[in-house]
């Protein structure tokens, strides 16, 4: 049973995460502003707070599964350096000079 939740994806490349910000606060904003629009048709606060709580669910319901439109742009990484241990494991950065700021 468990081996089928080790199936779902979990992960968003950064490309879909910024297509998800966008989708979440576009949702938001129109919501937002029907609600006001409507609201004050209506004269009633109320319902602005429920269609934008309306517009918050259906944002997150879009946004945080990690759906296939969010996965089309995968990174490619670089493939590991085997470390030879005959080397000093000194990190190239120790063996810079520091610069003095004047």
């Amino acid at each position: 049973m468990l081996s089928i939740f080790k199936t779902i994806p979990t992960h968003m490349d950064y490309k879909g995460q910024k297509l998800a910000e966008q989708i979440f606060q576009g949702i938001i904003l129109v919501s937002a502003m029907v609600g006001f629009v409507y609201g004050l048709i209506i004269e009633q606060f109320g319902w602005t707070v429920y269609i934008v709580m309306a517009g918050f669910a259906v944002s997150c319901v879009m946004t945080l599964p990690p759906w296939p439109m969010y996965r089309q742009n995968p990174l490619s990484w670089q493939p590991a350096i085997p470390e030879v241990s005959g080397e000093s494991s000194q990190k190239p950065q120790e063996g810079l000079k520091k610069k003095k700021h004047k």
